[in-house]
């Protein structure tokens, strides 16, 4: 058997377009109603819609189509199913429904059918339809066949990676560990492409082998000393001495359900996560127990904005498994991100109960307590991560920056400003810590050159980032270099036209140089943009509308400000 190489682009343009409708005489409500909701990602209205369409054009191959798809979209597999097999039917080809009907045969062993399916061209493309041959051929027994196909594939220019690593798999699925290890090795065939999945895969494999230290060895290579609860309670069983399973692949379905997952892995960067949604989908239908599957369906449904459902998926990771924190991390994020704050606040500090060793959980709730401006719980939270981390040796500076805005919010500037040194230490000229400490030293009036020396240096790493020009200009207001701060802030309102503060300093530096009239125009400006309900902690309308009613020298006069001056060498 024979397959036609083709690249995971050529691939990914040729399958990842959604059919278009090509019928002016469709039943016009329920299809317009299901092709919006299907557009905008809402498959659950989709699958309603286009359920309904199909009851008054049974026969037409769109809404067939996009039935399949909205199905298996909601991981509905044996909903997706009778479609899929009426368009068969009905001579229509479609490869997401001939996906749908190759996942079903080898969920129930017709591994007969599955090699006839794909010897009529009528499978899923060249790569899938290699490794998925292989593996239905392995199902009826020949492994020796088995192997010349995934030889074959893996002779095919660009498919080598997938190939061997499949065969990996296939050989330590029998039991052929020492096979196996060779490929993982790179003694024979490899080495195969160090993912996550393949370097547990290996350690399982030297563990059965009886090779536990090599394992461990293995492991330390890959992941380093930071190793997540997953890594780390593998990492242990091997360090006291227990025979590890080999749990990757137990048959030819899980070995199929692999196929889908890493193919749709690697086809993320290539195309749009609607559609590698089908292939991650059709994993989990293939395997229960592949979490990892079960995770990425999740993720995607999250950047497609259909948070419910990536909350209904994440939550079906079992508290029990080494993977269930991963999870947790992401409800919460899809539980803030669909406006559910006090659920996610909820589920991030039952993941600090039931995992206090986990540095990465305080750190997340230090996060969403800072953007909820909970100032004293993100510090505590920042403290609990700051202590773990510190004991694995493992400091990050991300964490001491963001406890370090928490600190100042709190008006406990000593403690922020050690913090905000602290991170720079851990990461040298990471311009957003340049720019938030030197914004800061500023707004105090204190170490002025040092703050436009931090600054002029984050801009110059990110000169297109629009809040560290501010920065650039505010520093030069400070230090009464008014002609200078002109050009910054202008450039600044160029990156960000519509954020409030940017604006407020424009007009501020334009007063400053006499331009009155556009100065309130610009004062005008940053009031429109302000959110009413939640406005940004940075910027003050009641300010910015007594300086459109008195101008900014009188209102500084009021604060008891210094007046505006400028600086000696420019006159």
């Amino acid at each position: 058997m024979k397959f036609r190489a083709l690249t995971l682009l050529a691939l990914a343009a040729v399958l990842a377009a959604p059919p278009q409708p090509a019928y002016a005489d469709e039943p016009a409500g329920a299809y317009l109603a299901a092709r919006q909701a299907y557009n905008h990602n809402d498959y659950e209205s989709a699958a309603l819609y286009f359920t309904r369409a199909l009851t008054e054009d049974p026969s037409n191959p769109n809404i067939l189509e996009h039935a399949v798809a909205a199905q298996l979209s909601l991981g509905q597999v044996d909903r997706a199913l009778p479609i899929a097999r009426r368009m068969e039917e009905g001579g229509f080809s479609s490869q997401v429904a001939q996906m749908v009907l190759i996942a079903e045969e080898i969920n129930r062993g017709d591994y007969d059918a599955t090699l006839t399916r794909i010897a009529d061209e009528r499978g899923v493309g060249p790569l899938a339809d290699g490794l998925i041959a292989a593996w239905a051929t392995l199902g009826q027994g020949d492994m020796a066949s088995a192997l010349a196909l995934f030889d074959e594939v893996a002779a095919e220019r660009g498919l080598r990676s997938f190939a061997i690593y499949h065969k990996a798999l296939a050989l330590a699925s029998v039991g052929d560990y020492e096979s196996a290890d060779a490929i993982y090795a790179g003694e024979s065939d490899g080495p195969i492409q160090a993912t996550r999945r393949g370097i547990i895969a290996w350690a399982e494999v030297l563990s059965q082998l009886e090779r536990n230290e090599d394992a461990i060895k293995v492991i330390d290579e890959a992941f380093g000393s930071d190793l997540d609860p997953q890594i780390a309670a593998l990492r242990d069983r091997l360090e006291a001495g227990e025979r590890l399973n080999f749990s990757r692949i137990v048959g030819a379905r899980e070995g199929v359900a692999e196929v889908f997952y890493s193919l749709g892995r690697a086809l993320l960067a290539d195309t749009s996560e609607d559609y590698v949604l089908f292939y991650t989908r059709l994993a989990e239908y293939l395997s229960d127990t592949h979490i990892d599957a079960r995770i990425m369906s999740a993720e995607l449904l999250d950047s497609l904005g259909q948070f419910d459902l990536a909350t209904d998926a994440y939550k079906r990771v079992p508290n029990d498994h080494p993977a269930f924190h991963a999870a947790e991390l992401g409800r919460a994020e899809a539980l803030r991100r669909v406006g559910k704050t006090d659920a996610a606040v909820e589920v991030l500090e039952q993941l600090r109960r039931s995992h206090p060793e986990l540095p990465i959980a305080h750190a997340t709730a230090g996060d969403l307590y800072r953007q909820l401006e909970q100032f004293d719980k993100a510090t505590a939270a920042y403290d609990a991560a700051i202590t773990l981390y510190d004991a694995r040796d493992n400091p990050q500076w991300f964490v001491h920056y963001a406890r370090a805005i928490t600190l100042e919010r709190q008006d406990l500037w000593a403690q922020s400003e050690a913090d905000f040194r602290r991170a720079l230490e851990l990461n040298p000229e990471q311009p957003q810590v340049l720019n938030y400490l030197g914004y800061l030293l500023v707004e105090k009036q204190i170490k002025l050159d040092e703050a436009l020396s931090m600054i002029e240096r984050a801009v110059e790493a990110q000169p297109d980032s629009g809040f560290i020009v501010d920065s650039l200009g505010w520093v030069l207001y400070r230090l009464g270099r008014y002609g200078e701060a002109i050009g910054h802030m202008e450039h600044a309102a160029e990156l960000m036209p519509v954020d409030p503060v940017v604006n407020d300093h424009l007009g501020d530096v334009l007063w400053a140089v006499g331009r009155i009239t556009e100065a309130k125009f610009q004062w005008r400006r940053a009031l429109s943009f302000v959110d009413k309900e939640n406005p940004a902690p940075d910027v003050k309308p009641d300010r910015i509308r007594r300086k459109l009613e008195v101008g900014l020298d009188k209102v500084l006069a009021e604060e008891g400000a210094p007046p505006l001056r400028v600086a000696d060498d420019e006159g």
